[in-house]
């Protein structure tokens, strides 16, 4: 795979774990722990301070810049997330017998970064990484709860058919996204697979926003209207679960 590695961004990577680890270094030194010319690594610490990874801590020398503070808050938030949800998980995936993820924004998508699946032969298989659109099937419950701007952003004008059931038009979508919010939960039939019906709940953080949403998945045909109210009902409660574990409180919502 080393065929595949961009060497400028490879060496601009060295630049800036370099800097993490001794902040306040000047671009001389830089240049000779990661084996570049110093006005190579200008140019790269240049526009890594555009981008605010890098900036100026004076004339010469450099240290992280803001956006490594919003990386790192969000990879541990994402690290926290997975370690006190993977027992929920498994827990819900044993009550309900069937596949259960937890899903992430991560850009315009939602992106699973944990399972569960049951022993049982004929089952939903969940990849960690696989990444879905917002606006249609089960992801619709993360989309939900974002900001107006980012639902605009995420939403087509004419949403591209995944299947016949999913949503066909930006109008639709944006109805169902205030129901999902009004219910607290959100029900796909067919919309990203035709065969699989899936329910999602939304993982609150301490200050209220959406930050994961647990969805079982599972074999439309096993799955009957009695039976898919018991799954909601269960999921929800785990969403509950892991957003206490969080630092969410129900009251300060119902404030």
């Amino acid at each position: 795979m080393q065929d595949y590695i961009v060497e400028s961004v490879d060496k601009a990577i060295d630049l800036l774990m370099a800097v993490a680890r001794k902040p306040n270094i000047g671009v001389t030194e830089l240049a000779k722990k990661t084996g570049v010319t110093k006005s190579r690594a200008f140019r790269l610490l240049h526009t890594m301070e555009q981008r605010k990874i890098i900036k100026r801590t004076s004339e010469s020398t450099y240290g992280l810049g803001e956006a490594m503070l919003v990386l790192g808050i969000t990879a541990s938030t994402q690290t926290d997330v997975i370690r006190l949800a993977t027992p929920i998980l498994e827990e819900l995936c044993q009550r309900v017998n069937e596949t259960v993820q937890l899903r992430i924004v991560d850009g315009l998508d939602a992106l699973c970064i944990a399972k569960a699946e049951p022993s049982r032969d004929l089952r939903v298989h969940a990849n960690v990484g696989r990444r879905r659109p917002l606006y249609a099937g089960s992801p619709k419950c993360l989309l939900a709860f974002q900001p107006q701007e980012f639902i605009d952003r995420c939403v087509p004008l004419k949403p591209p058919a995944l299947t016949a059931h999913t949503p066909k038009s930006r109008a639709a979508i944006l109805e169902e996204l205030t129901k999902i919010r009004r219910q607290g939960y959100c029900v796909s039939r067919g919309e990203v697979s035709d065969h699989q019906v899936s329910c999602a709940a939304p993982v609150f953080a301490l200050d209220n926003s959406v930050v994961a949403t647990i969805h079982v998945v599972a074999p439309a045909f096993r799955i009957r209207e009695s039976e898919l109210e018991h799954i909601i009902r269960i999921a929800t409660s785990a969403a509950q679960r892991l957003s206490r574990a969080l630092g969410w409180s129900e009251e300060e919502t119902a404030v």
